[in-house]
Formats: C-alpha cells, sequence, structure tokens
C-alpha cells in the first residue's frame, strides 16, 4: 500500500447504500486496525476510551436518524463500565468483536419492532405542527411510546412535501420512503450469517477509525469509489451544498460560477423534493447524487420549494427548475478578481476559492496573473485577498501563494505520527505585491487557507479581516489505494488517517482555535457551530517552536551548506507595519457597522437559528462583510498615506 496526501478540507458523509459489505475477516479488520493506528498521529494502540467512543459510534452508524433503540436498551453500550471496556479490548487483540455482534442483534430486535410501529401509526392522523428544527440533537427515544411519537412526527414532515406534488407522485413517494426503510432493514438484517457478519465487521472498522480523532475514516470499496469521484462534500453536478432535512434537500450553498447559479433560477434554502420528475423524500443521499450527477452539458430539471412573501405571511411555491449540468469546481470559479477605485488609483481584491494545480493552471500562477493585469493598468494602492469559503487543497500552493507577499522564508512546518518536523519555505524571489494587504476570512476558511492567512499575519505582513475565527482544521490526512493499480479500490476497503499536524511560521497550529481576526466583520456564518471543534472528536491543538530564526535543520546535513548559500539571504522579517493603525481601524470600522441600519439588520438574521446563508438582497447589498472590509483598507491606505506624508 502507499499513502496518498491529501491536504483539503474532509467533511464527508457515506452510506453503506445497497451494496454488498466488503469480504472481511475478523483476521483482516484486525490487520487493519492496526495498520490505522500505526500510521496516526496520536493514537498508536487502543485505549478504553477509544472503545468507548467505538461502541456509541457504532450505535450511531446502524442508527443514525435515532429511530429504533431505546435508551435503555442499549444503556450497556452508551455508559459502559471498566470491565466491559478492557474485556473488548483484549477480545478485538484476539480477533474477536463480539461486542459490536451483540449491539447489531439488539439491533435486529429493534428492527422487528420498528416494523410493527409503522403498522400502528400508518393509521393515525400526522401531526401538522412539525419543524425540521426539532429533529437536531437528538436523544435516544425513553420509551416505546416516545419512539412512536417520533416516528409519527417525522412521517408528518416529510408528508408535507409530499402534499406538494400532484397524486400519482405523492403515491410514489410513499412507496419510496417505504421501499428505502425496508431496503435498509434488509441490508442490516444480511441474506446470510456469513454476510452480516461482514456487514458487522465493516461498521466496527468504521466505528473504531473514526473513534481516533473527526478526520479518520474507514471506506468500503462502494464509499471509497464516490470519494474518488469527489462527491464527500455532497457538491453535487449542479454547483450546490445541500442539507438533508427529511423532507428535502434544502440548498445551503450556491457555488460561485457553478451551473446551479447560472441564471440565477436556483436560490438559497429552496428545498429540492424531485429530481426529472423523481421524488427524492426518503431516498439515500448518495442516490440523489446519482440522479442529479451527469454528464457534462446535459440538462436536468429539479422540483423546488421556495418560500415567498413577508415574515409573517409567508407561503411556498413549487417550481420546475432546469439546470444544464456542469463540473462542481468550474475552472472560472477558481479564481475572481475585481477592483474598486480609490483616490488615484485603485484596490484589487482577488477571490481565491481553494489552492489548486493542474498541467495547466495553479492559485499562484493564476494569481499572479490577475495582480499583473491590475499592475500594468493600475495604480495598486491595495489588495484584498478574499479567502472566505475557502476549504483549503494543495500544500504547496499555500507555500506558493504567500510567496507571493513574502520574501524569503519558512511558511508551514508539518509534523507526523513520527515526530519527525518538515519544514516548507518560499525559497523564490516572486513577491508580487509589498504595500497594504488585507486578508479576508470567515468560518469556513480552513486548511491550506489558514495557513495563508496566519502565516501573513504573523509575518506582521496582512491584516487578518472577517468573521472572529477560521474552521480550526490544523491536520493532514492520507488515503490509502493499491500501488499495483493507482486508483484501484480495494476489495477489502480503504481508509485515510489522521498523520499529522501543521504550524505556521510562529508554531502555531490552527487545529481547532483557527485563525483570529485583527479585526471582526462578522459575515454570513458568523453565528454557526461551524468547525473542527464542534465534530465528535477533534484532535487537540498544539505548538512548536517559531521558525522566524531558520536553520535549516530539517535539511540533510550534506546538503545544508548548499542550500544555506542560495537561501539565507533577502529572508522575511517580522513587520510592524500595521501596528500603529490596528486600534483606529477596528474604532473606525466598529462605527461603521454600528451606525449601518442596513447591517444591523443583517446581524440579527444571521443570528437566527434557522439563517444558513447569505440573502444579500434583503439587505440591499451584495456582500456587506466585502464592503466593511473595503472601508478598512480605504482607511489602511489613508493613514498610511498620511503617516508618510
Amino acid at each position: 500500500m502507499f499513502f496518498r496526501v491529501f491536504l483539503t478540507l474532509f467533511l464527508c458523509f457515506f452510506s453503506l447504500g445497497h451494496a454488498k459489505p466488503p469480504s472481511l475477516t475478523p483476521r483482516d479488520t484486525r490487520i487493519k486496525v492496526e495498520e490505522i493506528l500505526r500510521a496516526h498521529v496520536s493514537h498508536q494502540s487502543l485505549s478504553p476510551e477509544i472503545i468507548k467512543r467505538s461502541l456509541q459510534n457504532y450505535l450511531d452508524e446502524v442508527d443514525p436518524g435515532k429511530t429504533y433503540f431505546i435508551q435503555i436498551e442499549i444503556d450497556k453500550w452508551t455508559d459502559p463500565t471498566e470491565e466491559l471496556l478492557n474485556q473488548t479490548l483484549t477480545e478485538i487483540r484476539q480477533e474477536n468483536f463480539s461486542a459490536y455482534t451483540q449491539i447489531h442483534t439488539s439491533l435486529l430486535q429493534a428492527i422487528e419492532r420498528r416494523e410493527r410501529l409503522e403498522i400502528e401509526i400508518a393509521s393515525l392522523t400526522p401531526p401538522s405542527d412539525v419543524q425540521s428544527t426539532e429533529f437536531k440533537d437528538l436523544k435516544w427515544a425513553t420509551s416505546e411510546e416516545q419512539l412512536k411519537d417520533r416516528l409519527l412526527r417525522i412521517k408528518a414532515l416529510q408528508l408535507s412535501s409530499a402534499e406538494k406534488l400532484n397524486q400519482e407522485t405523492k403515491d410514489q413517494f410513499i412507496q419510496r420512503l417505504k421501499k428505502r426503510r425496508l431496503n435498509r432493514e434488509e441490508e442490516l438484517k444480511a441474506s446470510s450469517t456469513t454476510e452480516r457478519n461482514q456487514l458487522i465487521l465493516s461498521y466496527t472498522l468504521k466505528a473504531l477509525s473514526s473513534s481516533l480523532d473527526s478526520q479518520t475514516a474507514y471506506f468500503t470499496p462502494a464509499e471509497a469509489n464516490q470519494f474518488m469521484i469527489q462527491v464527500q462534500q455532497r457538491l453535487f453536478g449542479i454547483g450546490a451544498q445541500l442539507r438533508d432535512d427529511l423532507n428535502g434537500l434544502t440548498i445551503v450553498r450556491l457555488l460561485e460560477g457553478g451551473p446551479a447559479l447560472v441564471g440565477n433560477k436556483l436560490k438559497l434554502s429552496d428545498k429540492i423534493i424531485a429530481v426529472d420528475q423523481e421524488p427524492i423524500m426518503g431516498m439515500e443521499i448518495t442516490e440523489a447524487v446519482e440522479l442529479i450527477r451527469g454528464q457534462q452539458g446535459t440538462p436536468v430539471t429539479l422540483t423546488v420549494l421556495r418560500e415567498i412573501g413577508e415574515e409573517s405571511s409567508k407561503k411556498e411555491e413549487k417550481l420546475e427548475i432546469d439546470i444544464i449540468r456542469g463540473e462542481v469546481v468550474l475552472k472560472e470559479s477558481r479564481l475572481e478578481s475585481s477592483y474598486i477605485p480609490f483616490g488615484d488609483g485603485v484596490v484589487g481584491i482577488f477571490h481565491l476559492f481553494s489552492f489548486y494545480q493542474d498541467n495547466k493552471s495553479s492559485s499562484a500562477a493564476d494569481l499572479t496573473k490577475e495582480i499583473n493585469a491590475l499592475k500594468a493598468s493600475n495604480n495598486v494602492k491595495g489588495i484584498i485577498l478574499d479567502l472566505r469559503n475557502n476549504a483549503g487543497g494543495l500544500l504547496e500552493q499555500a507555500v506558493a501563494v504567500t510567496g507571493l507577499f513574502i520574501e524569503k522564508g519558512v511558511v508551514v512546518s508539518v509534523k507526523d505520527n513520527t515526530g519527525d518536523t518538515k519544514k516548507l519555505r518560499n525559497v523564490e524571489n516572486k513577491k508580487l505585491w509589498n504595500g497594504p494587504l488585507i486578508v479576508l476570512t470567515n468560518r469556513t476558511s480552513a486548511s491550506a487557507s489558514e495557513i495563508v492567512a496566519q502565516t501573513l499575519q504573523d509575518y506582521g505582513r496582512a491584516i487578518i479581516v472577517g468573521d472572529d475565527h477560521t474552521y480550526g482544521k490544523g491536520t493532514f490526512q492520507t488515503f490509502t489505494l493499491e500501488s499495483a493499480h493507482y486508483g484501484k479500490v480495494n476489495p477489502k476497503g480503504e481508509y485515510k488517517v489522521t498523520r499529522g499536524r501543521y504550524y505556521t511560521v510562529s508554531g502555531k497550529s490552527p487545529q481547532l482555535v483557527g485563525v483570529s481576526a485583527d479585526i471582526e466583520v462578522p459575515g454570513i456564518f458568523s453565528q454557526m457551530e461551524i468547525g473542527e471543534k464542534f465534530s465528535k472528536f477533534p484532535l487537540e491543538t498544539d505548538n512548536i517552536s517559531s521558525s522566524f530564526e531558520d536553520d535549516l535543520s530539517d535539511v540533510p546535513s550534506i546538503h545544508r551548506n548548499q542550500v544555506m548559500q542560495l537561501y539565507k539571504f533577502n529572508l522575511q522579517q517580522i513587520l510592524t507595519t500595521y501596528k500603529p493603525y490596528l486600534e483606529n481601524l477596528k474604532k473606525n470600522s466598529g462605527m461603521r457597522i454600528e451606525a449601518s441600519k442596513n447591517y444591523q439588520n443583517f446581524l440579527k438574521e444571521v443570528a437566527k437559528k434557522d439563517y444558513y446563508n447569505d440573502q444579500a438582497e434583503e439587505f440591499g447589498i451584495n456582500d456587506l462583510q466585502l464592503e466593511e472590509t473595503e472601508n478598512i483598507m480605504k482607511d489602511l491606505i489613508f493613514m498610511t498615506e498620511k503617516s508618510a506624508a
């Protein structure tokens, strides 16, 4: 096996679907667990705590909606004794996974009860006051009666959307709901003892691997294939990010330049209930992907529900929207550049959506081209590097982009599971801009974007503006593939494992804490629980010694002197350029935000629990967060020019 490093942000969801489980044996399972542990940055062996997490994970894997088990039935595993944990730990080493088999046996009994409860609620009238928010952060039902009520309320929520369909489609939807449930239950029961044991082992691997940290995961072959074709972030062939609300898929994000935004046909908060006239409520998310995804350039018809009218008199209308399929990440959406006039020059604005590289282009090369083009035709007085919603990408490109704004020096250090630390440096004199620089971030800026923002802040080269902090992903993962046939999925499954952390030049890791803004300017995600710290078992943060004084200790001694001759001059120094102006910049920005009725209304909206994304038209401006960042840049240019005069 070999490892391929992925330094992007992984926000993955997979289900086993209806594919047969991998042909795992207890020995295979033990070996894979040991492989993952050897590679992991923090956990090299199992412990009672990891076992405790894995028992909870197994319950969540087989009953994610909490619609089968009753709390008293699973107390043994949700609150395990020390004796049970130690016994399970010993048994795993002996290739005995009986604890997980016991959970699965209890599940089979719960499935029988669920079948009975479904018959009982079929004759009941569903309530009319059900909201999808009540199913967030569910706890296990404490009684059969409570479970029955939960099932009825879920049914009511789903049927409320089905009412918007015509009768034929509604009947089809109801049949589909039953079919999906029965198929899922048949999968969990398995067709033979052998297949059931393999299923249990695959779930056990999932439960154990994801117990190590929030980014480590085991994939069945079917899931690994999904991973390889880049659908793991639920960004389907229309360029939209969706949330499953049981009664449809709600659009929570539209990618700039993506097919879904062409013609502005789709809007945030639209709820997709059918694809090409086929209802998707009750469908597995991966099946919905298959319907939405298709050959580039082909049409897909989405049936959506949209709320219209004022808050007090909102109505839902049903729309049929045709979209031409395209790539999820379009080349033209990788980088967006613009500028605004200011005084006798302009402020350049460059929105970098990811850190990418292929045989034709890269983020650093494209950004270089755009900055040079702006400088050639304008007097550039300041640059705003917009890294909002940038979930990361290639580490090398993060280094290259940082190098456009600094002299030579360390950009990031990577420490792996062996404790070995490697430094990635900017070693070329390619600095394009030495003037006023602001990096705009939000709570979805992650991974490579956090490296760029934090390093530029560390050197004092840029002011960070935006949400109070970024996502907080300071780890990197590797993903296994068969070395003999690149891309061929192992029939026993694959895994990704957290191998280490990264640190910027100051020695800080953004893990959990993110990059703190120098000037806080709240945006659309500023009140949302987004970030690594909200994940299930995140790794703790960490620090190492700073690398401002670079001794090249990670370079092999045989090459160190040669490298030093080429590298140890024109090194980036720690700057205090912005320090004299920072307090006044904060004060001015705070006063503008406080005085803006538009901004205050916006902040009230984003504070609402059900507010998921930017509905800018309600506030009379495209992007309030960016506009205020532009005002901060204007203040900065004015202050620096006045000081220089």
